[in-house]
């Protein structure tokens, strides 16, 4: 098997391997949208808030994916920054309806990118502006606006309206995050 492995990664054939990690305030929709990336047979029937972390793994038609999804509770943020060096990639999710804790997502997106082992990577970060479904959702370019996405320019980001619950705006996530690890890295 080891002569096939290297005969296969050096037609090109093995899929790389990424870690992502998933990030975002508690109860923004990062375990569900994660769980709707997954092949269905493998997707969880109940999603239920994250302890401490879990990590995910799934392929895209060139990338396999492990995808840490961390919990976002206050008491577990800490916790981020032992996954950075090993990152790849960043998924940062928002409560597009959650106006009052916007403010405190741009907080810890501040950390996170001013972190030493973030700061000087060249990693994609896509956010998604989650559970755009809510009444008083705001538009991913008001999510945008809030966050002061424009100020970040030394890294690829991208932002998606999503609906985790639907599936709605992951694929286009997806879709944009592997072309920019693939281009990146």
């Amino acid at each position: 098997m080891g002569l096939l492995d290297k005969l296969s990664g050096w037609l090109g054939l093995r899929k790389k391997e990424v870690n992502v990690l998933c990030l975002g305030l508690d109860n923004s929709g990062k375990t569900t949208i994660i769980n709707q990336l997954k092949p269905s047979n493998t997707q969880a029937q109940e999603i239920v808030p994250t302890i401490g972390f879990n990590i995910e793994k799934f392929k895209s038609s060139s990338l396999s994916f492990t995808v840490f999804d961390m919990s976002g509770q206050s008491r577990y943020r800490n916790l981020w920054e032992h996954y950075y060096k090993e990152s790849h990639a960043i998924i940062f999710v928002i409560d597009s309806g959650d106006k009052l804790r916007m403010v405190v997502a741009k907080e810890e997106l501040d950390t996170l990118l001013n972190h030493e082992d973030i700061r000087s990577k060249k990693m994609p970060v896509l956010f998604f502006a989650n559970k755009m479904d809510l009444r008083d959702a705001v538009s991913s370019v008001k999510v945008s606006q809030m966050l002061s996405l424009e100020n970040i320019k030394e890294k690829p980001w991208h932002i998606c309206a999503s609906n985790a619950i639907k599936g709605e705006g992951l694929q286009e996530g997806l879709d944009w995050l592997q072309g920019n690890v693939c281009s990146g890295t």
